[in-house]
């Protein structure tokens, strides 16, 4: 399969922000998951924002201001003022209420439900993305065909997902991921006195690039409805995004692939 990198139109623009700077900046970030969510989740909100930004720059010509964007697996609702102050209108679901209520943010365009049954008419948004969602269900592709389904022809649907085999597979249970999901949270369970939050075979599965990759193959196959417009790593400077193109060391340098799909 070819995989499109930074030489990828839609690609592109977003590559000249994929900096060293912007990677150790995230990377900075992602110590306040648990503790400050309102500052992991707000850094991640705007740079999805400018990511989708410069995507639908490249495939449709114009920012996201008037576009409909739904956000899968959206919580309690972090990003919807930063995409409300590009212009956008904002919907997400959620099919956890208490993420839906776990910020105390008033926002009213959220619903509940499944991202593996978007109850979401066909062919209704502008872009559909997902961020960080994918590794928590069970059948993600099912996930991935839905978010294809509910998007615009012409329109894009975006998936970023955290690769098991990355370094941050493991979500909290740090790298001990790699000796087993079960057995990393064992092991945090006993040194904190609690379950993770993110419980393997529960709430975190074991996904991967090739996955990902393969199933964007099947449904951008000659005769499809949609077309691969990009694959490329989510949170490494541009200069390391040849890493996608490597089976297996994809798995372990990518850490989060992010795939794009015009739908026809």
């Amino acid at each position: 399969m070819r995989t499109l990198l930074v030489t990828s139109p839609a690609a592109r623009r977003f590559a000249r922000r994929a900096t060293f700077r912007r990677s150790l900046s995230l990377l900075s970030d992602f110590k306040y998951e648990q503790a400050r969510p309102d500052l992991f989740y707000g850094a991640i909100a705007r740079d999805t924002a400018t990511m989708l930004d410069d995507l639908h720059q490249q495939v449709a010509g114009h920012s996201i201001q008037g576009t409909t964007i739904l956000d899968v697996g959206g919580g309690p609702g972090y990003f919807a003022d930063v995409f409300h102050d590009r212009g956008a209108q904002y919907l997400s679901v959620e099919p956890d209420p208490s993420e839906m209520h776990a910020a105390g943010i008033s926002f009213s365009g959220s619903v509940r439900g499944s991202g593996m049954a978007l109850p979401i008419r066909t062919s209704s948004v502008d872009i559909c993305y997902s961020s960080n969602v994918a590794e928590h269900v069970p059948t993600p592709w099912a996930m991935a065909d839905e978010m294809l389904r509910v998007t615009k022809p012409g329109g894009l649907m975006v998936l970023s997902y955290t690769l098991w085999w990355g370094p941050f597979g493991g979500h909290e249970t740090g790298q001990w991921h790699f000796l087993g999901g079960e057995y990393a949270a064992r092991r945090y369970a006993r040194k904190n006195g609690k379950e993770p939050k993110n419980r393997f075979g529960t709430s975190l599965f074991p996904i991967t690039a090739s996955a990902g990759l393969r199933w964007a193959r099947q449904a951008t196959a000659p005769g499809a409805n949609a077309e691969l417009v990009a694959a490329f790593p989510r949170y490494n400077p541009w200069w390391s995004w040849w890493a996608t193109s490597i089976p297996i060391l994809r798995e372990l340098m990518v850490s989060n692939l992010v795939i794009v799909v015009r739908k026809k």
